[in-house]
């Protein structure tokens, strides 16, 4: 049986991964993983944010115009994170739990790294038909391992140039493909307790108000000012898992 108090933190962290997501269009996957580690663990923690991510990111893939342009330029790298994501799953109950929440920690490290930097990945133009299926392949085998799907694949994303809206509805696809590897690969392993997965379906209700939330105040915050705590927040939280995971 789950506490009230750990209800609790699940909805809280839901509703402010939700708020984060509703205001600069991502964050809720990675919001939500490194907070649920930092009180539940890593394997909890990749369970309990399943169902949040998967509806929110399908949405998001789904609200634009560009989901089957999407889909036909980025296949490779969809296919390549799926695998990588099948394969690696199974490591989670045979690998060091402390070495994997250190990865985790460092993977988020890099992640803020970039959002808070001026610097700009070239744009590799000619070069991303292989690094398409790099860049997902490689996500994919730390989404197998630490149920994080953002490096390097966002930063490959950044690098492309895109318009706003379609980098948006392009993350989305890529988080939902994530997501749903992740989730397959882990109910293959008998890694998706049915108490987690209900406390995870219980926990939409809140991402999707903070959702609605954050795009409420969205007019009324500045987003730049909002994205620079964001990754402020991110770099703190990463640099406590991996110090917690190594000391």
């Amino acid at each position: 049986m789950w506490e009230i108090s750990a209800i609790i933190i699940v909805a809280f962290t839901f509703l402010l991964a939700g708020f984060t997501k509703g205001v600069v269009g991502l964050g809720l996957p990675t919001v939500s993983l490194a907070l649920l580690t930092v009180f539940f663990g890593l394997k909890e923690a990749m369970v309990l944010m399943l169902v949040p991510s998967l509806v929110t990111n399908v949405w998001q893939a789904l609200d634009g115009p560009h989901f089957r342009t999407i889909v036909g330029r980025f296949w490779p790298l969809l296919l390549a994170g799926f695998l990588g994501t099948w394969l690696t799953a199974g490591l989670i109950t045979k690998a060091d739990a402390t070495l994997l929440t250190a990865i985790l920690g460092a993977s988020i490290i890099i992640y803020a790294a970039f959002g808070l930097s001026s610097v700009k990945i070239p744009n590799p133009k000619v070069q991303e038909r292989w690094l398409s299926p790099l860049a997902g392949g490689l996500t994919g085998v730390l989404t197998g391992l630490t149920g994080s799907f953002v490096v390097p694949s966002v930063l490959f994303f950044q690098s492309l140039q895109l318009p706003r809206e379609y980098l948006i509805q392009v993350m989305g696809t890529w988080f939902s493909m994530a997501t749903f590897a992740l989730g397959m690969a882990l109910g293959w392993q008998s890694l998706l307790p049915l108490d987690q997965g209900i406390i995870s379906a219980g926990a939409l209700l809140p991402a999707v108000g903070g959702m609605f939330l954050g795009q409420m105040v969205r007019r009324r915050l500045s987003e730049q000012v909002f994205r620079k705590v964001f990754f402020v927040s991110l770099l703190a939280l990463g640099l406590y898992i991996a110090g917690v995971a190594l000391i």
